[in-house]
């Protein structure tokens, strides 16, 4: 029985402990709840590899890739990829936001609001520099271990042979990771199945159908850009077949809707771009990138449709300029999100401040925030692997014959 189970593909059984999951949920109710300590399991043993993981990931990425000229071209195309989808996103969210009319008769007068202290733009670029690396490693401050593997990338490159031993020894260690990823990936179908009867049997169908309306919204725009975006780049910019990149992206993609979070979903998502063909080194690069930048859900569509519900449910009508300003705040804003759970809130609040609507409105979407960010970061991490996929075949770094090839094996394998 024990091969047989082994024989089933990795993605068959991610897919089985998410309905699983769901299922128990609505029979169980809120005693499904108990089970939450096992996606919680999950979701700490993740943890535990993102620090590490990343760090010796872009190092890696940035001595692998070479010659200067290869790493900028490489970054120039991947985060202008990240923009264009990002003002899409954008655009998409206030698209549908306008079209459905969300607010009702919600009243929220009574809403309590926790202050909140919002970073300048100024603030965020200072955060991006680690005052003390090993602190932002042992507090698994993301962005910061990014930019900090990236110089020291960029100065192994510069120093040549004498840094040869650290380099080594850094490969050696993402080797280590990689193994280790690998051992906490065969946790997947039970953490998805936990997490998803908790969520379930936590909030239940009745508590969502008040705020039904503004949830479909975005569960909508997400769809849409996901498909006809996503999936039009992959078909048009690379010539590939979309229907085999959602395929292959569905177990990340079914990580990300339960973890809610990317940084959670790295070790996923880097296993499905390897299945596509994405080489090791560039999606090494991209993934942990992505997970900072790439907020399509959380900085794009998102703050677009909440903004203009709040803007409803408080009978504030906009005007164009403010529709402007929703477009392009939630576009830059989605720099600074961190892909960690809930953290579209504090980006949220950046953008009502810039058209003026009241912070109030956030504690009432929040109660639901969980269910939202589940979308949201399945965006995100789509995206990561559409522009792994799309720049990846421009610049030579797919293998187009492996991205077709049927994986039966469900031996859930990263970078070695």
């Amino acid at each position: 029985m024990w091969q047989t189970i082994k024989q089933i593909p990795f993605w068959q059984k991610v897919l089985a402990g998410f309905i699983l999951g769901v299922g128990l949920g609505v029979v169980l109710g809120e005693q499904a709840t108990q089970l939450k300590p096992l996606g919680d399991l999950f979701i700490a043993a993740i943890k535990m590899l993102v620090a590490p993981l990343i760090f010796c990931a872009i190092v890696v990425s940035i001595t692998s890739l070479g010659n200067d000229v290869s790493l900028k071209r490489l970054s120039i195309k991947t985060l202008a990829m990240f923009m264009l989808t990002g003002t899409i996103a954008s655009l998409i969210g206030l698209a549908i936001g306008s079209l459905i009319d969300m607010g009702g008769s919600l009243e929220l007068a009574t809403t309590e609001v926790r202050e909140r202290n919002v970073p300048g733009f100024a603030q965020v670029l200072l955060d991006m520099i680690p005052v003390n690396p090993f602190a932002s490693l042992a507090e698994g401050k993301v962005l910061q271990i990014i930019v900090f593997a990236a110089l020291v990338g960029i100065a192994i490159n510069k120093i040549g042979e004498k840094a040869e031993p650290l380099k080594r020894t850094i490969e050696a260690g993402a080797e280590v990771m990689f193994q280790l990823t690998r051992m906490v990936l065969q946790l997947t179908p039970i953490g998805v199945f936990g997490l998803m009867a908790w969520v379930v049997g936590e909030y239940g169908l009745s508590t969502l159908l008040p705020l039904g309306k503004f949830i479909g919204a975005i569960y909508i725009a997400a769809l849409i850009h996901m498909v006809f975006v996503y999936g039009g780049l992959v078909r048009f910019g690379a010539g590939l077949s979309a229907v085999q990149f959602f395929r292959k992206a569905m177990p990340a993609q079914l990580v990300a809707f339960t973890t809610a979070s990317s940084f959670g979903t790295l070790p996923a998502s880097t296993r499905a771009t390897e299945t596509m063909g994405v080489s090791k080194k560039y999606g090494a690069f991209v993934l942990p990138l992505g997970a900072t930048m790439n907020m399509d859900g959380c900085g794009g569509i998102y703050p677009a449709i909440a903004a203009i519900f709040i803007a409803q449910i408080y009978g504030i009508p906009l005007e164009m300029t403010d529709y402007m300003l929703i477009a392009v705040t939630a576009t830059v804003a989605s720099v600074g999100t961190a892909g960690v759970p809930g953290s579209a809130m504090v980006m949220l609040s950046v953008t009502l401040g810039v058209v003026g609507l009241p912070l109030e409105g956030i504690a009432f979407i929040a109660s639901i925030d969980r269910v939202i960010d589940m979308i949201r970061t399945a965006t995100n991490v789509t995206g990561d692997m559409m522009t792994a996929v799309v720049v990846g075949k421009s610049e030579g770094q797919l293998d187009q014959e492996q991205f077709y090839r049927n994986e039966e094996s469900d031996a859930p394998e990263v970078a070695s």
